[in-house]
């Protein structure tokens, strides 16, 4: 992670100086009398989508089908960040370049950051210290259903503070879209309380520090968190190998757009089988133009527990 922020870091400086090249750009939500919304990532974008509606227009600057650790912002992403009337971001290592283009910036513009919007834990499962935004935080805080409402409504109340004439509106498709939510947050605690061996196992990269936590849940990964800069010791995956063999636990699992090495070879060394587990940190192309939510995938992933898990 710590190699991704440095050249992330030298991306930000070289944007800077085009941003008057930029910002000579005919951007169409310019003219777009809709609040503007900008968001970086799939969470952020789905959550701003459903609480604007039709009253508000919302873009991504994550491309689908990228891998979001990797992201760096271009010239063209800076300029709609800068006329945007609200920008959300998740905050912590891996957007480390936004304060840096925030202050570059000629003008104040609105912002929410999602990991201020709920109570962080650190990387291994501890709560923050007060003085925790200078920890290393678990930056996925979404993958909780619990967090993911809190998030939604705080967006909520930003974009009733910026476009107080459609106040109604947003209140009201924040009520409809956490209703969702808590409907799928019940879903998901009345399948755990049938499971008796509650220990997930990831043969990947691990986002979900925040899911396994509100909901109880063990886990066994060869990763402490979703730094994409470590490798997998040959001693954590044989230690996974024998958790799985001696509790019989008969699925290992990936996250979307991982290359399955790691759990393909725990799978073929156990017998067990391999599943996706969709983290919701971006979507494809397909998925995108299909209409996917942030909903829909967790449902996806509630299915794929029903069938895979004990």
């Amino acid at each position: 992670m710590k190699i991704s922020v440095i050249k992330k870091s030298a991306i930000v400086l070289t944007v800077i100086l085009l941003l008057s090249t930029a910002f000579s750009c005919s951007l169409s939500q310019q003219n777009n009398e809709n609040t503007y919304v900008v968001a970086t990532n799939f969470p952020a974008y789905d959550f701003a989508r459903h609480v604007c509606g039709n009253a508000g227009q919302v873009t991504m600057l994550l491309p689908a089908g990228a891998e979001s650790h990797s992201y760096e912002p271009t010239a063209r992403d800076i300029a709609k960040i800068q006329n945007c009337d609200l920008f959300i971001y998740t905050g912590g290592e891996s957007d480390a370049w936004v304060d840096k283009i925030l202050n570059s910036l000629d003008k104040k513009i609105n912002t929410l950051k999602m990991t201020e919007c709920v109570s962080l834990l650190h990387v291994g499962g501890e709560h923050t210290h007060e003085d925790g935004e200078h920890c290393e935080f678990d930056e996925h805080v979404w993958t909780s259903p619990v967090n993911a409402k809190a998030i939604v409504n705080k967006i909520k109340d930003k974009l009733c503070e910026i476009d107080i004439k459609n106040k109604q509106t947003y209140e009201e498709n924040e009520a409809k879209y956490t209703n969702e939510i808590s409907s799928l947050d019940g879903e998901f605690r009345a399948f755990f309380d049938t499971v008796s061996n509650k220990t997930l196992v990831f043969g990947d990269r691990f986002p979900l520090l925040y899911f396994t936590h509100e909901y109880g849940i063990s886990y066994v990964s060869p990763f402490s968190g979703c730094a994409d800069h470590s490798e997998a010791s040959a001693a954590k995956i044989a230690e996974i190998i024998k958790k799985i063999d001696s509790e019989n636990i008969p699925t290992v699992y990936y996250i979307e757009f991982s290359n399955q090495n790691i759990a393909n070879t725990i799978a073929s060394s156990t017998g067990c089988k391999t599943a996706l587990f969709y983290s919701c940190h971006n979507v494809s192309k397909s998925q995108l133009d299909e209409g996917v939510t942030y909903v829909s995938l967790m449902k996806e992933n509630l299915e794929t527990l029903k069938s895979t898990m004990k």
